[in-house]
């Protein structure tokens, strides 16, 4: 039988580091080959556990660069296409929008290009509800795939344009696509600069701990463990051509996540420090993962399983998050 072969973008990241980890432990008889850039958030060290498998391969390369990436398609054959490589910190984005475009629209199309050309049997894209921009505090209202794209920042902005390159080429010339878009993700491995690293990372050394503006804005948390599942059921199952959203049910104040961190940790609430908001921060992120729950996924993480072992794993690893924080 012939082994499938499968291209992760972004394999040196968060999601796509720990998907490529899933992919490779599961389907022994699937090479994945992890292509990453390294920039400042891409690390290979936390795939130690795997960089000796006979199924589990390098490549460092630009995703944006199309010489190096057709050569690669033509070269390789690959089956499926699993693209996480994305420039994604908010903040960033606002001060520099120009790399964003760069890699998360000219990237995509890049490789979208080499995609058809190779005739790979999935090109799955994993996006963020971000593009949909913003939810009040209407507990009833959630993100949809019918919900309308309405992104309020450089960087939502840039992966909604990737977004609908993706459904124009399924569209356009026939290929076999799915889009996913998750909410917030958490777990292992997560670069020190987002939310709960950052939170924990600053209790554990009794530094202040920055919340933006009131703290009351809230994001519905995934456990990234639960999302490597739900893209494997995606990739293998999902039905060409669809949008599928894939959240946690578990909502909560950035504040609440905060005190929740701090409490498990045992330190004082003196720790929290208010700074003036983001520009353009929305305020309520939601997602109704029905339409995904209906191909027979479910998520396995409460949000109170889910950060105490993000924590005592944070708490067991620190020679691996501690040299990482000069990069913040």
């Amino acid at each position: 039988m012939t082994r499938k072969k499968v291209l992760v973008t972004g394999g040196a990241g968060f999601i796509g580091g720990n998907f490529v980890q899933y992919m490779v432990n599961k389907y022994p008889d699937y090479d994945i080959y992890n292509l990453d850039l390294l920039t400042y958030a891409g690390e290979l060290a936390k795939h130690k556990s795997i960089e000796d498998k006979e199924n589990y391969h390098f490549i460092q390369a630009d995703i944006a660069d199309m010489a190096v990436i057709n050569k690669l398609f033509s070269k390789t054959g690959f089956d499926y296409v699993v693209h996480f490589a994305a420039e994604s910190h908010v903040d960033r984005s606002i001060t520099d929008p120009g790399v964003f475009v760069r890699t998360n629209v000219l990237g995509t199309q890049v490789l979208l290009d080499a995609a058809k050309a190779a005739g790979i049997t999935k090109f799955l894209h994993v996006s963020t509800d971000e593009v949909y921009g913003e939810l009040d505090f209407d507990p009833e209202t959630f993100f949809t795939e019918e919900t309308p794209i309405q992104p309020n920042s450089p960087y939502s902005a840039s992966k909604a344009a990737s977004d609908l390159l993706v459904r124009a080429y399924h569209e356009t010339y026939g290929m076999p696509v799915n889009i996913t878009r998750c909410s917030n993700n958490y777990g292992p491995y997560h670069f020190p600069e987002k939310l709960i690293p950052l939170t924990i990372s600053r209790v554990v050394n009794d530094q202040k701990v920055p919340v933006y503006g009131d703290g009351k804005n809230i994001r519905d948390w995934l456990h990234v463990w639960d999302h490597c599942s739900a893209l494997d059921l995606v990739l293998h199952q999902g039905v060409s051509g669809q949008v599928y959203n894939v959240g946690g049910h578990n909502e909560r104040t950035n504040l609440d996540v905060v005190k929740t961190i701090i409490r498990t940790l045992g330190k004082s609430e003196d720790l929290i420090e208010f700074v003036t908001d983001r520009l353009g921060h929305d305020k309520r992120y939601a997602i109704d993962p029905t339409k995904l729950e209906a191909l027979g996924w479910m998520p396995q993480y409460s949000f109170e399983t889910g950060i105490a072992q993000t924590i005592q794993w944070y708490q067991e690893n620190e020679d691996w998050w501690r040299p990482l924080l000069k990069r913040v």
